[in-house]
């Protein structure tokens, strides 16, 4: 995806190509060309319908806007005049885009009028409401704050799992394990990770995608060795295991009593911290982390099971 991303006082501003756009989003492009620039400011979708019929006050342009059947039918009642000077104070706000739900077809002024003013016009043969919630999703995965992070994620058994630590500590040689006991990996190396309201999104960057980096056998294609099976584009981050090469055992947690967390864009998420020894399995390990996990947010806790078998305290 070709997108520029840079921030002002008020939110994230994102520049992508509108043929991206219209192949993500299941639109045709009426007015405008796939190689445009096409910029966003928010993720909110608008109805204009109250700026059509002269309120003006509140619109914001930095909105998307769609035209459903009210907006439709309310212009066609305009007289042509009436109509012209009605889309005008729209086009004239430089909004995104507006874009026709229920494949309604653009008047030929409507057309007129959005090339004038250098507006793209969109179509879609989605419901209004069903348009508006996919463009919402879109733009909220598109505007979301982004982070890199150093590490590889992985789906284990459905849960989103984060493996962090400093280079040459194993963690393309886990993944690889991984793989091969059966679970899917999304990124390697590098995760891009975007908070979608209290999500972490993870997902590779474009150029490094399926790809694998393992030292002594150099770069591997998981996609093409594996097959789709053995991948994800994307996953909510829902564990942190780091690895730490030089640990300190006696720091370490040998009950599991500690909360330890990690912090991304401003969402804390449970972080296991996983010493790495000689001879250590440490995809079992892991996988072993990740289930236990699992235990636990399905209320079982084999520390407090313990506790009331041997009045642990």
């Amino acid at each position: 995806m070709n997108t520029k991303q840079h921030m002002t006082e008020e939110a994230i501003v994102e520049t992508t190509k509108l043929g991206h756009f219209c192949a993500q989003c299941e639109l045709e492009i009426l007015v405008g060309n796939k190689d445009d620039d096409i910029t966003f400011k928010s993720v909110l979708v608008n109805r204009p319908g109250l700026l059509l019929a002269g309120f003006e006050d509140y619109f914001s342009n930095a909105r998307v806007q769609v035209i459903g059947n009210a907006e439709h039918y309310y212009l066609a009642s305009l007289q042509p005049a009436e109509k012209k000077k009605a889309l005008t104070k729209l086009f004239v706000q430089r909004i995104p885009c507006i874009i026709y739900s229920r494949s309604i077809k653009p008047t030929q002024m409507e057309i007129d009028i959005a090339k004038q003013y250098g507006i793209p016009v969109l179509l879609s043969d989605m419901t209004t409401t069903w348009l508006m919630q996919e463009i919402s999703a879109y733009l909220d995965d598109l505007l979301a704050p982004t982070e890199m992070v150093h590490g590889s994620l992985l789906d284990i058994n459905g849960v989103g799992v984060l493996l962090t630590g400093s280079s040459g500590m194993g963690k393309s040689e886990t993944a690889i394990e991984l793989i091969n006991r059966g679970h899917r990996i999304i990124a390697d190396d590098a995760v891009v990770v975007k908070k979608v309201r209290n999500d972490l999104v993870g997902r590779a960057p474009d150029k490094i995608k399926h790809f694998i980096e393992v030292r002594g056998l150099g770069i591997i294609d998981i996609k093409s060795m594996y097959g789709v099976g053995a991948v994800l584009d994307s996953e909510d981050i829902d564990l942190v295991i780091h690895l730490d090469k030089d640990a300190n055992l006696e720091d370490y947690d040998r009950l599991g009593s500690m909360d330890n967390t990690c912090e991304i864009l401003g969402e804390s998420r449970p972080q296991i911290n996983v010493p790495v020894l000689p001879g250590r399995n440490l995809a079992v390990i892991v996988e072993v982390a990740t289930r236990n996990f699992q235990l636990k947010k399905q209320g079982y806790d084999a520390l407090e099971e313990l506790r009331k078998r041997t009045n642990l305290k």
